[in-house]
């Protein structure tokens, strides 16, 4: 065999072998630009807070800038709609939050399927909910709010910040585990929803931990119980209302997602990267503050938890009959 011909077969093996190298290369490289994070909801709110806290530490971690958009509208579809149609690079990333496995049952028609289009990357935290009332409402206690909805069916307003929201189908989950009935008010937003229950005019909210607190420290509400399975630390005086509901638990859940068919290397880079935040000390005492717990691990054990997620609600949206707003 001549030396050029030697030479011609070498180039064409090193060649052959390129593409199965690239994609960790590329994964290794990656981010070489600035990357999008599409947050569905206006800023301000937990969803966009957490995003921004996470994304300055992947930039720190990683040199490039993490570029918080938000998109607000339709409970979070618009932004779940771009992320789907951006390209499978890691270059779009999307905030999952727990309308994401709300609205697959509340939207009769969407342009995708969230389990099949959004690929799991990695999940940031579950939070409580707590169930609070007005200080002059009479139950003082989860059996005795239950005793109180039974005794006078229908005569009990519960609000929410919206139709679907989190807030509403928790409360729907408690209606239909504890076999009570109470009147749904929706609100334009959280703000109206607990003006009104902080001047009587309606008599329960499931409320997101980290809006309710001050209220309940004050003493202008009154915490009944918090949704999730295990005490909050940021309240742990307060009951939950599995311990009087067996088997009830809710919970915001926040995480991140990417385009389907995103390099599974880049994915993996991303959650590794996420994982070590989530383990901080200085994350850590930014999550307590918000009444958040932080939830690392897998890809593919944030599906797994995705997936439960989306069939429980889907249950209790078909229950409530809740259609958006």
């Amino acid at each position: 065999m001549t030396m050029k011909r030697r030479r011609f077969l070498h180039l064409v093996a090193s060649a052959a072998a390129l593409p199965a190298l690239s994609p960790i290369a590329h994964a290794q490289s990656y981010p070489a630009r600035p990357v999008r994070w599409l947050v569905g909801f206006a800023a301000g709110g937990l969803n966009d807070i957490l995003a921004r806290l996470m994304g300055q530490a992947l930039s720190e971690r990683l040199g490039q800038p993490f570029i918080i958009e938000n998109r607000p509208g339709a409970g979070g579809n618009i932004a779940t709609e771009a992320v789907v149609n951006a390209p499978a690079d890691g270059y779009t990333l999307l905030l999952i939050g727990s309308s994401n496995t709300i609205n697959p049952t509340l939207y009769e028609k969407l342009n995708f399927v969230f389990l099949r289009d959004i690929a799991p990357v990695a999940s940031f935290i579950r939070a409580p909910l707590v169930m609070v009332v007005n200080p002059s409402f009479p139950a003082r206690t989860v059996p005795e709010f239950i005793t109180y909805a039974k005794a006078n069916p229908g005569a009990i307003n519960m609000a929410s910040g919206g139709n679907g929201g989190s807030p509403h189908v928790t409360g729907e989950l408690f209606k239909m585990m504890a076999g009570v009935d109470m009147q749904h008010v929706p609100y334009r937003g959280s703000g109206p929803a607990q003006a009104d229950l902080l001047g009587g005019r309606v008599q329960v909210i499931f409320d997101n931990l980290a809006s309710a607190i001050e209220h309940i420290r004050a003493g202008r509400l009154r915490a009944l119980a918090v949704t999730t399975a295990v005490r909050s630390e940021a309240l742990p005086e307060i009951p939950t209302i599995g311990d009087f509901v067996p088997g009830y638990e809710a919970s915001g859940m926040v995480g991140v997602g990417a385009p389907r068919n995103t390099p599974a290397e880049i994915i993996d880079k991303l959650n590794r990267e996420i994982n070590a935040i989530l383990a901080s000390p200085t994350m850590n005492a930014r999550l307590a503050g918000l009444g958040a717990t932080p939830v690392a691990g897998s890809p593919a054990e944030f599906a797994a938890l995705l997936a439960e997620e989306v069939e429980k609600w889907r249950t209790v949206v078909k229950f409530s009959g809740a259609k958006p707003d």
